[in-house]
């Protein structure tokens, strides 16, 4: 194709009033981007783009301006298509347990057991691969400040879980309307973690965003599973139990642990949460902190990978002047 070859001479032109070690970046951006305006059959465009490029003074506004809808399109694709991968995980996990039990079932004794525990680990696996793959993507996606990459992450976790959960909640005995205050109150804090691990590594401080992150959203998970279950739950009765039959109640002491039973079913060795109330508690909120534990590695992966300021460029080695 004609045009091609001469947008591609124009390209090529520009590129030589570049310094040589950004040559090969903006020849392999200029030439993508040659290929997609030329996949559309777009000739003219192409042409008037290759000439912007050879016509414009060398300098940082030229690759801006070359490059931002990639960036968009590919930060877009990342945020959207991340939730409802992680809803895939958890359903994924869910399938993966329920064919592993139905295995164990009839072989072993402690198969119930490690149902639980086995769905939140395949759960958080599938996370940490997902989180990785969002890590390398993140680099090359639209820098904001801290507070526009939190919502830009948040929202669209909002949004799938607002489709899912509009589709599935129905059917259970709490409905949507048990489940919302919940995910709302996770959402808020997730964004207040986010904000302050985007705030660090911002500033180069890498390790302790990672850590606010991580342990923010663990604190907005477990928040949002007390809140599910003190609405949905009766507090335990001061007075003895009638009849010596265990009430539908479980006690606020266990609070702070309700998340971790809900992915271990267990007590982690204390007195409570008993195992009556560790049933009634995963039988309020079972899917959640599942979806929780799957959001987790990647919103903080995004977020830290996001807002972490661009490597400086090495500066080009002084000639050594000869010996005279």
């Amino acid at each position: 194709m004609v045009t091609r070859r001469l947008a591609g001479l124009l390209l090529r032109a520009a590129a030589r009033r570049w310094p040589a070690e950004l040559r090969a970046d903006l020849v392999r951006e200029w030439d993508a981007e040659l290929h997609v305006l030329a996949g559309r059959g777009e000739r003219w465009r192409m042409l008037r783009f290759a000439a912007s490029l050879a016509t414009s003074r060398a300098g940082a506004p030229v690759l801006d301006r070359a490059v931002p809808h990639r960036r968009l399109r590919r930060t877009a694709a990342v945020l959207l298509l991340a939730p409802p991968a992680c809803v895939a995980v958890v359903v994924l996990a869910a399938v993966v347990m329920s064919l592993a039990y139905a295995t164990l079932d009839f072989r072993v004794a402690w198969a119930t057991a490690v149902q639980l525990p086995l769905w939140s680990g395949l759960t958080a696996a599938a996370g940490v691969l997902l989180a990785l793959l969002v890590t390398r993507a993140a680099r090359r996606t639209v820098r904001t400040g801290p507070l526009a990459t939190a919502l830009g992450v948040v929202l669209p976790v909002a949004l799938t879980v607002t489709v899912v959960f509009t589709a599935f909640a129905g059917r259970g005995e709490q409905g949507l309307p048990g489940t919302v205050p919940g995910l709302l109150l996770w959402l808020a804090l997730l964004v207040s973690a986010l904000w302050g691990a985007g705030l660090l590594a911002r500033r180069g401080r890498t390790r302790l965003a990672w850590a606010v992150g991580v342990l923010g959203a663990l604190v907005a998970a477990d928040a949002a599973v007390v809140l599910a279950v003190v609405s949905a739950i009766p507090s335990a009765p001061a007075g003895p139990v009638a009849e010596g039959l265990p009430p539908d109640t479980v006690d606020r002491v266990s609070a702070p642990l309700w998340l971790l039973t809900c992915w271990t079913d267990s007590s982690l060795g204390l007195p409570r949460p008993t195992a009556w109330e560790r049933f009634l508690i995963t039988d309020r909120v079972l899917v959640e902190p599942m979806f929780y534990l799957a959001c987790t590695p990647y919103v903080v992966a995004y977020t830290v990978a996001a807002a972490r300021p661009a490597p400086a460029a090495e500066p080009a080695p002084e000639p050594v002047p000869s010996p005279a």
